[in-house]
C-alpha cells in the first residue's frame, strides 16, 4: 500500500459533472482506475470523483472494488431498468449527517413549518406566492392544475398531439412518444437531485409534498427545476421523432445541466427553502456521546463520508 498518496476525498457535487449512463458492459477499477470493460476487453476510462451520479443500466456488472471507490469519492451509484426509468437500487454515498437528517424530520412533522416549507418550494417554482390561507393538499391541487396546463402549452408549442401525462411503468414500451420522452428525462434530473440531496446530508424519503416513496424529497427539490430544465427538451425532441429519442434526451440533459450550472444550485436552494420553515436546527442531547477520533477535515459536502 501506497502510504505516499493522501485519501481520497470527495469534491463537491457543484464542482462535478452530473450524470454518466453505463450499459453492457463490467465497471471495475483496473490499475488504479475506474474503468469499464467491455466484451473485447477495451477500457474506457471513467472519472468517477468528478461524476455526480453513474446510472447503471442493464447488461451491466460492478465490482466490489468499483463500489467501494465510489463509495469513497461520494459518487451515487443508481441501478436503472430501461432507459433508466426504472430505479432498482441505489448506492448511498452521502446522507451522513444526524444533524441535518433530524432537521428536516422535525420540519416535516410540525404542519406549520411544512406548510411554510411547502409555500416557499411553489415560489421558486412558479414564480409567485401561493394562495394565503391554503393547507397543503389545496396547494397541491392548484400545483396540479397548473402542471397539467403546462403541460399542454409546451404541447402546442412542439405540435405534439398531448393526451396527458400517462405511462405503465411495467410496460414502458406501451407509453406514447411524447410520455416515454419526458419519462426518460425527468429521471436524469431525478438522479443528478439524489445525489444534491445525498450529499447535502438530507434523507430523500422525508418529503414535504410528496410522501410515502423512497424518493419524496427529490420530487420535492427536481419539480422546481423540471419545467425549466428537462421538460422543454422532451417535448422538443418528441416532435422529432427520432429512432432513439432517449439518448438524444440525455445528451441534451446533460448539457444543459452544465449550460445553468444546476449542481451548484441545488443544495444551496435547499438549505434557503428549508430555512423558510422558520425552525431552527435541534441541539444535540446531553447525554449523547461524541465522536471518539474526530471528523477529518474536507473539501465535500456535508453528507459525504470522509476517510478517517
Amino acid at each position: 500500500m501506497n502510504t505516499l498518496l493522501p485519501p481520497l476525498k470527495p469534491l463537491p457535487v457543484k464542482e462535478r459533472l452530473s450524470i454518466l449512463f453505463i450499459e453492457k458492459g463490467q465497471v471495475d477499477v483496473l490499475d488504479g482506475a475506474f474503468v469499464v470493460v467491455d466484451k473485447t476487453g477495451i477500457r474506457t476510462h471513467i472519472p468517477v470523483g468528478g461524476v455526480a451520479c453513474l446510472m447503471l443500466e442493464i447488461g451491466t456488472r460492478i465490482s466490489h472494488a468499483a463500489v467501494r471507490l465510489a463509495a469513497q469519492v461520494g459518487t451515487l451509484l443508481v441501478w436503472v431498468g430501461e432507459a433508466g426509468v426504472r430505479l432498482y437500487s441505489a448506492g448511498q454515498p452521502g446522507g451522513a449527517r444526524a444533524d441535518r437528517l433530524l432537521y428536516q424530520a422535525a420540519l416535516a412533522l410540525d404542519e406549520d413549518s411544512r406548510l411554510k416549507v411547502v409555500r416557499e418550494m411553489y415560489r421558486r417554482r412558479f414564480g409567485s406566492e401561493s394562495p394565503a390561507r391554503r393547507s397543503v393538499d389545496q396547494l397541491r391541487g392548484i400545483e396540479g392544475a397548473r402542471v397539467r396546463q403546462t403541460y399542454k402549452l409546451l404541447a402546442q408549442r412542439y405540435g405534439i398531439q398531448w393526451n396527458g401525462r400517462n405511462y405503465d411503468i411495467a410496460d414502458w414500451r406501451a407509453g406514447d412518444l411524447p410520455n416515454r420522452c419526458l419519462s426518460a428525462a425527468t429521471s436524469c434530473l431525478y438522479g443528478v437531485t439524489e445525489a444534491a440531496v445525498l450529499a447535502a446530508g438530507y434523507a430523500p424519503a422525508v418529503g414535504f409534498i410528496h410522501t410515502g416513496k423512497p424518493l419524496s424529497f427529490v420530487y420535492d427539490i427536481a419539480d422546481i427545476y423540471k419545467f425549466d430544465a428537462v421538460v422543454p427538451v422532451a417535448f422538443a425532441i418528441a416532435a422529432k421523432h427520432l429512432q432513439e429519442p432517449e439518448r438524444e434526451i440525455r445528451l441534451q440533459c446533460r448539457d444543459i445541466f452544465r449550460r445553468t450550472k444546476l449542481l451548484s444550485r441545488i443544495i444551496p436552494d435547499i438549505e434557503a427553502i428549508l430555512a423558510a420553515g422558520d425552525k431552527a436546527p435541534p441541539d444535540a442531547h446531553s447525554g449523547q456521546v461524541g465522536p471518539t477520533i474526530p471528523n477529518p477535515e474536507s473539501i465535500g459536502d456535508p453528507g459525504h463520508r470522509n476517510q478517517t
